[in-house]
C-alpha cells in the first residue's frame, strides 16, 4: 500500500482536522461494499489529527457501530487500560481508525473486497496525519499491509521497514487479550505491555528531536 501513499501538505492540526472532516464527509455517504447496507453509521476515527502515533485496526463491533468511535467496547477499555500503563495519552498521542469503517456482520473478519473498497479512506488517514509511528492493531490490519501469511505472534513487536520515515509495528489485537488475563513474563498481556512501552520510548526519543 505504500506506493499508494499520496503527498498531502497539511501545516498544522487545524488543516489536518478540516481534510480529516471533509474525508468522513465523503466516507459517511460511501456505498461502494455491501456493509454500507447493514451499517448503523460509519467509524472514522478517534483522537488527534496532530498525533504522532497511528492505531489501525481491524474493523467496528457493535459498539463501535452505535457510537460512530473506533475501540469503545471491551476491547477499547482494555486497550485504554494498557495505553494509560504505559504513559500514552489516547486523545492526545494516538490518532485510531480501522482498515474499513463499517461493521461486517457478526463482526466477521473483513474480506479482501471490504477492504479494497474502504483504501482510499485509510490512505487519506495516513497521508493528512502524517504520523511518525503505525501500529498494526492485530493480524487483519497487519495483513493489509503486509503481503504475506504470517502468525501476528512472530512479527508483533517489531519495527518493520513499510513506510518511508515512518516507524510500523505489530501489536496484538485487546480482542485477542480479553481471552488472555494472564500477566506473566511471556504471556500475551505481558507482551503487549512491553510492546506498547517500547512505542512509549520511541515517541519520547520523536518528541526529544522535535524539540531540539
Amino acid at each position: 500500500m505504500n506506493h499508494l501513499l499520496i503527498d498531502v501538505k497539511c501545516a498544522d492540526a487545524d488543516t489536518k482536522l478540516k481534510a480529516l472532516n471533509e474525508l468522513k464527509n465523503v466516507c459517511s455517504q460511501c456505498r461502494a461494499c455491501e456493509l454500507a447496507k447493514t451499517r448503523t453509521t460509519t467509524v472514522f476515527s478517534d483522537g488527534s489529527p496532530d498525533a504522532k502515533i497511528m492505531l489501525i485496526g481491524e474493523a467496528p463491533g457493535a459498539d463501535e457501530d452505535a457510537s460512530g468511535i473506533p475501540f469503545v467496547g471491551r476491547a477499547g477499555q482494555l486497550l485504554n487500560e494498557f495505553l494509560q500503563e504505559t504513559g500514552i495519552d489516547r486523545q492526545k498521542d494516538l490518532y485510531i481508525c480501522n482498515t474499513i469503517k463499517c461493521r461486517p456482520p457478526q463482526n466477521r473478519v473483513p474480506s479482501n473486497e471490504e477492504k479494497l473498497a474502504c483504501q482510499a479512506y485509510l490512505i487519506g488517514q495516513i497521508s493528512i496525519v502524517r504520523p511518525k509511528i503505525i501500529l498494526l492493531c492485530g493480524s487483519t490490519a497487519a495483513q493489509t499491509f503486509i503481503k504475506q501469511e504470517f502468525k501476528i505472534s512472530m512479527i508483533r513487536g517489531k519495527w518493520l521497514n513499510i513506510f518511508d520515515n515512518i516507524e510500523v509495528m505489530a501489536i496484538f489485537h485487546p480482542s485477542y487479550l480479553l481471552r488472555n488475563h494472564s500477566m506473566e513474563q511471556g504471556s500475551p498481556r505481558w507482551l503487549m505491555q512491553k510492546d506498547l512501552e517500547n512505542v512509549k520510548k520511541k515517541l519520547d526519543e520523536i518528541l526529544t528531536k522535535a524539540t531540539i
